[in-house]
């Protein structure tokens, strides 16, 4: 039979209960009041006759505590299953982080909810570390080292999250190791690659190569760009770069400026100049892109037959993607004797150094060096 006790030199009520193996234990309400240290201690012992006669199943365990922690706090225990949080989450973030963020943050989710399956629709805390560690498992089967990291600190971001709220007690996936990731190293592309490149291209990615090496953006600041951003009277191209919100106003480069003058007229300066590219996901871009390197045949076609084919060894040609345009403007500004500082002003990339002495420099500057880049049209 259950009782409560005071014991000496704490203020709270002690709950005495029959443990499912036969002992007795004592065990705090953590409350100074009888009354619902009463209520309390009659939870502990209907729950622990109910494990002695085998029945104390993982549902009614769930719903013991909570109705513990009712009578403690007047409040419901907060809960929320997998599935629930996550929607959750998703809403939360979409405020707080950038589109190409929530987008990642969104895929992740869904990778989650698919591995886990009925699971997605439990408690966060009946998710355990074995679930965490199989989720990698099954990642590091079909994906590269990195991504599988990358969606391992993410999820640490959402379990970390859902402990701050108090929704689960552990970050199950701060104790879950990261895979070993072999690192691609990006290379710029050379002339005659180019040349191959834009031989495989439809009309609007022809236009998204063009811009993004004479513009030096990524991929997905290129492909959102709209008529609005382009000045053909003063000949620049106005961004504000999506992963760090730079300004930059660039002069658009001979090549890119017939390209520009090809495209049929917009009705709105808001209409997108890729408007069947303007749309996609960033990772569906990538995607494309990688299938005009292969028709270029500058890398090979990914295989997913066995382990150490395809998108879990580093990428075939030498780690080349749309991000190595980037690469390339760069290179090509500076074997041009275009100095560092103009050139890290034209692509964007940020400088102490620059920072430091608040350089500005001037559009006939810039026109110039970008004047001094090779036409990869020319023949093509």
């Amino acid at each position: 039979m259950a009782s409560v006790h005071r014991m000496r030199r704490s203020p709270f009520w002690y709950c005495a209960f029959t443990l499912p193996d036969g002992r007795r234990t004592l065990k705090s309400t953590g409350t100074t009041e009888k009354r619902k240290a009463v209520s309390m201690c009659l939870e502990f012992e209907h729950a622990s006759r109910v494990g002695r006669e085998g029945r104390l199943t993982e549902h009614r365990a769930r719903e013991t505590i909570a109705h513990i922690f009712s009578i403690a706090n007047q409040d419901k225990l907060p809960c929320a299953t997998v599935a629930d949080f996550l929607k959750t989450w998703l809403q939360k973030k979409r405020l707080e982080v950038a589109e190409s963020s929530h987008a990642e943050y969104s895929t992740v989710a869904a990778a989650v909810l698919e591995h886990l399956a009925d699971k997605a629709d439990k408690p966060l805390d009946a998710i355990n570390r074995r679930d965490a560690a199989r989720f990698r498992d099954a990642l590091s089967a079909r994906v590269s080292g990195s991504t599988v990291n990358k969606y391992l600190k993410i999820c640490r971001i959402i379990w970390g999250d859902a402990v701050k709220d108090s929704i689960c007690r552990e970050n199950i996936f701060k104790r879950t190791d990261m895979v070993k990731a072999h690192k691609s190293r990006r290379r710029a592309f050379t002339l005659t690659e180019l040349g191959q490149i834009l031989d495989a291209c439809d009309a609007e990615w022809r236009g998204m190569v063009i811009a993004g090496l004479y513009t030096g953006q990524r991929l997905g600041d290129v492909a959102t760009l709209t008529w609005r951003q382009i000045d053909m009277v003063n000949g620049t191209i106005h961004f504000s770069t999506h992963k760090t919100d730079k300004a930059v106003n660039i002069p658009i480069a001979a090549p890119l400026m017939r390209y520009l003058m090809d495209r049929p007229s917009a009705d709105t300066p808001d209409t997108p100049l890729f408007e069947r590219l303007a749309s996609l996901p960033s990772n569906t871009l990538a995607r494309q892109f990688s299938e005009i390197l292969m028709h270029a045949n500058l890398i090979a076609a990914r295989t997913h037959a066995g382990r150490g084919i395809g998108r879990d060894t580093k990428r075939a040609g030498g780690g080349l993607s749309y991000h190595c345009l980037r690469h390339t403007a760069t290179s090509l500004l500076k074997n041009a004797g275009v100095s560092d500082v103009v050139a890290r002003e034209i692509i964007g990339h940020d400088s102490e150094a620059i920072s430091r002495a608040y350089t500005h420099i001037e559009q006939d500057t810039l026109r110039n060096a970008v004047n001094l880049l090779p036409d990869v049209t020319a023949n093509n």
